[in-house]
């Protein structure tokens, strides 16, 4: 007897949410830290804190780069349009007030779900 095994056609799609999944601010990170995100800690440990934004759609890490740094004088320390990674240093200050900025705009004008920023 012979027998047939149909091969099964698996589609999956990514459906993403419109929303900002991570703020967060570490305050006072340690320099090697700075070093294993890629950044030069000889400058920014000095600055003494680090702000991480995650976000889908992917491509709206481009608009909340642009926003975070025209708030404060953070710098931006990596952006990702693929992953939806943003990545500030700067004064505590400096990184709190650009992370305020991009979820108000984005959770106000664009409309995306917002978590909350959260510190360590």
């Amino acid at each position: 007897m012979e027998q047939y095994t149909e091969k099964q056609r698996i589609i999956q799609e990514l459906v993403p949410g419109k929303q900002i999944t991570l703020a967060h601010i570490i305050a006072n990170p340690d320099e090697i830290l700075y070093k294993k995100l890629g950044l030069d800690p000889q400058v920014e440990y000095s600055k003494s804190a680090i702000g991480i934004l995650t976000v889908s759609p992917a491509e709206t890490a481009i608009i909340m780069g642009d926003i975070s740094i025209k708030a404060s004088g953070a710098q931006l320390g990596f952006v990702d349009r693929f992953s939806g990674t943003v990545i500030l240093t700067g004064t505590y200050s400096e990184v709190e007030a650009s992370l305020k900025a991009v979820t108000e705009y984005i959770g106000g004008t664009l409309g995306f779900t917002v978590c909350k920023i959260t510190k360590t």
